[in-house]
């Protein structure tokens, strides 16, 4: 196929965009580009039934925050629009009319009364060459009764007509030439009068045709239908033109075994949507990637892994090296357990090349939450903090739990550590510590640090338990960088305070 790459991701706005659907349009976003080809972003919304407000923003703000660039859509505009399916109509219409026309369609006029009732007598019962002319349909009906019907309003659907005993040929660029045999396919529905809508088979294959698209790249779950869709393609006459399939591997359980599913995130403690999703009609809250704190970067780099290798042992890549390593032939046929754990170490790393005076940037608005004004502190100040506990923290949000007591001085102290550290004789050693410290002048860590180890190595006391004791009074527990970075940052008579009040508010655990 020498036409310019275009590729389409075409999600329902029927909810939030589920992690998996993320991964798909990641692909084809990282295919488009490596090829110097175009994204579509189309929104299928066929299914009125199942719409959901608010959905079609959430997935293009999903898209926007992890940096997945649409080139047509809705928003962006674009030749081959509309670029949303329910105003498409007009072109649908057209599309039926042409397989009726030709003899490969027709039109169905069973209720689900009498659809229920043929399964139930028949539990293998499925609408295809062996029940179709015992049904209500234009093959078992006079056109005059037909053209009756239709004219009363009465709805009806319209069936695509498969011949059986044909195997039909679909080329997966992952998976080879996949066969399946016609005769296990039904006349699945194309149209359906009661909406004035598409179904999902034929809206996709018209649109794929008439926006030029090269690639099908979507989840191994829409395999069953590629069958269909070729069926399709050579009923409007467009084999030539066909997009090559792409099923990727589907997402799994982090445990046991299935598709990933919300109820997994829920029960194991991560997120399985990008971003936070406020359901309308429950007013449920789902937790979301972004709002866990979780960086852009590291959930791409993150999914990208989930059915793909770069065929080494590199794993952080930024989305300029992803495109320009990926490939499909790298892509698995298995699926790809979600390992949320490893999404946590992705987000730590990131973290941890970030600069510091960035992630200084970011910590403001934890602080805000907290109560607590970043702008009464220095840039340099909230800088040297982030640098000092960057490497303990997995998200954003966590430097408060690691910084706190540089803004916040101890009300309370950690028992286990009292017990363990405020002996009868530390008030005494911490009043003696008091009156070293105020001696030194240059308070800096390096400074600071062999004037306290001396005065103790000294006085033969215990380095542990003063230490430990010293960490307790400022911090309010004995964790932490660093003391005498910590002390360098609070500065001489802050310090000097915390000890003070340690000295009379600890009260020694029995």
């Amino acid at each position: 196929m020498n036409r310019p790459v275009r590729v389409r991701f075409a999600p329902s706005p029927t909810g939030p965009l589920h992690i998996g659907g993320v991964r798909t349009a990641l692909y084809n976003y990282i295919f488009a580009r490596q090829h110097n080809g175009t994204m579509i972003l189309r929104i299928e919304d066929t299914d009125s039934q199942r719409f959901v407000p608010g959905a079609e923003d959430y997935i293009n703000e999903a898209l926007a925050w992890l940096g997945i660039g649409i080139d047509e859509g809705v928003r962006e505009g674009g030749k081959y629009g509309p670029y949303k399916q329910s105003e498409r109509r007009d072109i649908y219409r057209e599309h039926v009319k042409q397989l009726l026309d030709a003899g490969k369609a027709y039109i169905a006029f069973d209720t689900p009364a009498e659809l229920e009732a043929a399964r139930n007598s028949s539990p293998n019962f499925q609408y295809d060459a062996s029940t179709r002319m015992s049904m209500r349909n234009s093959l078992t009906m006079p056109a005059d009764e037909v053209k009756r019907l239709i004219d009363e309003g009465t709805p009806y659907v319209v069936r695509f007509l498969i011949e059986p005993g044909r195997d039909v040929e679909v080329n997966d660029l992952i998976r080879g030439k996949v066969v399946i045999n016609s005769s296990i396919l039904d006349d699945k529905v194309l149209y359906k009068s009661a909406d004035d809508l598409p179904t999902y088979h034929l809206a996709n294959i018209v649109d794929d045709h008439l926006m030029e698209v090269t690639h099908v790249i979507r989840g191994e779950e829409w395999l069953p239908s590629a069958p269909l869709h070729v069926l399709l393609y050579e009923a409007f006459g467009w084999r030539d033109t066909m997009p090559d399939f792409v099923h990727l591997p589907l997402l799994l359980k982090p445990d046991g075994k299935g598709k990933l599913s919300k109820r997994d995130g829920d029960r194991l403690g991560f997120p399985v949507f990008p971003l936070e999703w406020h359901d309308p009609k429950s007013g449920d809250i789902s937790s979301g990637y972004r709002e866990s704190g979780y960086l852009p970067e590291a959930v791409v780099n993150f999914l990208a892994l989930l059915g793909w290798n770069p065929g080494d042992d590199t794993e952080i890549m930024s989305m300029d090296e992803l495109i320009s390593k990926f490939s499909l032939e790298h892509c698995s046929r298995a699926g790809a357990k979600f390992a949320f754990e490893k999404g946590k170490w992705f987000n730590h790393t990131y973290l941890q090349n970030m600069d510091d005076a960035t992630l200084a940037e970011k910590f403001k608005p934890v602080l805000r939450e907290h109560g607590v004004d970043p702008d009464k502190y220095s840039d340099e100040f909230l800088t040297k903090i982030v640098s000092l506990v960057k490497g303990r923290i997995n998200f954003v949000n966590d430097l408060w739990d690691q910084t706190s007591y540089f803004f916040v001085e101890p009300e309370e102290y950690e028992a286990k550590s009292v017990k363990k550290r405020w002996t009868p004789d530390m008030p005494g050693h911490m009043e003696d510590l008091i009156k070293v410290l105020e001696s030194i002048d240059d308070f800096s860590s390096a400074a600071a640090e062999p004037v306290v180890i001396g005065w103790i190595e000294k006085n033969n006391l215990h380095m542990g338990n003063v230490m430990n004791a010293f960490r307790l009074t400022v911090v309010g527990k004995c964790v932490g960088p660093h003391m005498f970075d910590i002390t360098e940052l609070l500065g001489k008579e802050e310090t000097i305070r915390r000890i003070r009040k340690g000295i009379e508010n600890i009260v020694p655990v029995e």
